[in-house]
């Protein structure tokens, strides 16, 4: 099953048990899914799936952030619960040191040396590591890497 029909079978799901908050979020996911097809006329797979959650994820990170400087808690609360329905779609993340160790190899096969390979670097990994890590740690990581 693709992860794609895992979400509409949850939003099936959220109807029946009259979830209206994980409903919403749910649909709002299948939205953002549905215009990605539109647009760019093509089907999407999971890996393009997982970016596109990534991407409202990281909107809900910085929605939280900005309303919690807004004393707005009761926005923060909201935002909060849809990230958690967002984050369990994806895969399982690698962790600091696992990722640590995946940028060290790629550095190493591309026998990049300093912050000027940055880029050629990043786009190495975005293409290994996607939707398996937080990519703010993952370019922590790079930095750390070309910095040595």
């Amino acid at each position: 099953m693709s992860l794609k029909d895992r979400i509409t079978d949850d939003m099936k799901t959220a109807m029946r048990a009259k979830d209206s908050a994980r409903l919403l979020t749910i649909r709002g996911l299948l939205a953002a899914l549905k215009q990605k097809e539109v647009d760019e006329r093509i089907t999407l797979d999971d890996a393009a799936v997982i970016a596109i959650i990534d991407k409202l994820i990281k909107q809900r990170k910085d929605s939280i952030s900005q309303f919690a400087a807004a004393g707005r808690t009761d926005l923060v609360d909201k935002e909060a619960a849809e990230l958690t329905v967002l984050e369990g779609y994806l895969p399982k993340r690698l962790g600091a040191d696992e990722i640590a160790a995946e940028v060290s190899a790629i550095v190493a096969e591309l026998g990049a040396d300093g912050p000027g390979d940055m880029g050629r670097v990043m786009g190495a990994v975005k293409t290994r590591l996607a939707g398996k890590a937080d990519m703010s740690l993952v370019s922590a990581a790079v930095k750390q890497a070309l910095n040595k």
